[in-house]
């Protein structure tokens, strides 16, 4: 049998062990090497060498030491990368967001500030985004901390290349040219930076959190209606990127004309607008922000007062409706419902089962097919997927954590 090239004998090979070593950790938590030899398959000397170079770069350090069950003490492992720091920035339809957090995703620092949602004028927001950006840039540098990776995430379609919004119509963007907005405000940004639409970062955290969910249909409402369609852990993001824009599934014939060109699309007849001025609490929007006035819409639904609840039961039929048709198109082990529509979780899946079919059962003592759960990570969910995406990125790499 021929040898193995040079390159992947000492490059590849080595990589992929360290990015075992390193996905164990950040998944397992503080283990043994014993206990990664067992997980990950390698050899004891194998994983001795790898955690010896991942100790010297700062990547990994080891616990004091505890006792065992044959009595002697034992130290494990854990991810340090004292040094090194990801930060996410978010804009949304009212502020923009900087995170900065370690490999391991504890939370270094936190900004937010408004942009007051200049409608059509994506300066005026991404003069607000430098703001935070910067700031977050000079935080890693008091705590030491080198930032190695820049996701950018926006609640908007993302595509091209170089990536770019294609189009925003909770800001009343078109295509706009977020990075090299940013680049062109700031002397320097580290690298690499990347621009990404919220809605699958979102599915992807509540994923996360969800156990053995291959196949799942997530669907949110915060500034709008979005959502993702994962197939076997993965979005389907589509030819041009626009998979997975939910709130434009035209639902209602011969509605009304949505900002996206439609007719009858699901955000005109249950988008947070539509129901804020059904509720008569638009006037909060321009005095609290949108996030402020969508909480005291779901406080409102919550407690039964109309007219926000009305307003909340008109949307439910349009709401199961759209999801009969996708679940029907994508055979979801699970819907995930996320934004503020979370916290009704329990009157979407009544309106939802109200017209489900029984293709797939149901079976006695078997459960509900898909089910149909609330996200868990609430408004943090994009900015923790950012966050967990350029962790995995980084530690399927990890030349570029120094080792």
């Amino acid at each position: 049998m021929p040898r193995l090239p040079r390159s992947l004998v000492s490059g590849d090979v080595r990589r992929h062990n360290l990015s075992l070593v390193l996905e164990h950790l950040v998944r397992s938590g503080p283990s043994a090497r014993s206990e990664i030899a067992e997980a990950t398959g390698l050899t004891r000397g194998s994983i001795t060498a790898l955690a010896t170079a991942l100790t010297k770069a700062g990547v990994l350090r080891e616990t004091d030491p505890v006792a065992s069950g044959n009595g002697r003490p034992i130290t494990r492992l854990e991810l340090a990368a004292s040094d090194l720091a990801i930060l996410v920035a978010q804009v949304d339809a009212d502020s923009a967001t900087a995170l900065l957090a370690t490999i391991a995703g504890d939370e270094l620092y936190r900004a937010s500030e408004r942009h007051g949602r200049p409608m059509g004028n994506p300066d005026a927001v991404l003069d607000v985004l430098a703001i935070v950006v910067a700031n977050a840039l000079a935080a890693a540098i008091e705590l030491r901390r080198r930032v190695v990776e820049l996701p950018i995430v926006v609640f908007a379609p993302v595509g091209g290349e170089p990536p770019v919004v294609l189009t925003d119509t909770d800001l009343g963007w078109g295509e706009v040219d977020v990075i090299g907005g940013l680049r062109s405000r700031l002397a320097s940004l580290p690298g690499p930076v990347s621009l990404e639409s919220d809605a699958w970062l979102a599915a992807l955290a509540e994923r996360a959190v969800l156990s053995s969910t291959e196949s799942m249909l997530y669907i949110k409402s915060n500034s709008g209606i979005g959502g993702a369609i994962l197939l076997e852990g993965r979005p389907v993001e589509g030819a041009h990127g626009v998979g997975g824009a939910l709130g434009h599934i035209v639902i209602v014939p011969d509605g009304e004309l949505c900002d996206c060109g439609q007719h009858g699309c699901l955000v005109t007849v249950a988008g947070p607008d539509v129901l804020l001025e059904r509720a008569g609490l638009a006037d909060l929007v321009a005095e609290r922000g949108l996030a402020a006035a969508i909480d005291e819409l779901s406080s409102q639904i919550a407690a039964g007062a109309t007219p926000a609840a009305a307003a909340w039961d008109d949307a439910l039929p349009w709401i199961a409706r759209s999801l009969q048709v996708l679940s029907m198109a994508t055979d979801p082990e699970a819907i995930v419902i996320g934004g503020f529509w979370a916290a009704h979780t329990a009157s979407i899946e009544q309106a939802f089962r109200a017209n489900r079919p029984t293709l797939a059962g149901p079976r006695e003592g078997a459960p509900a097919i898909p089910a149909v759960v609330a996200g868990r990570l609430g408004a943090d969910a994009a900015l923790l997927g950012a966050t967990w995406a350029a962790r995995d990125r980084l530690l399927a790499d990890p030349g570029r954590l120094g080792v």
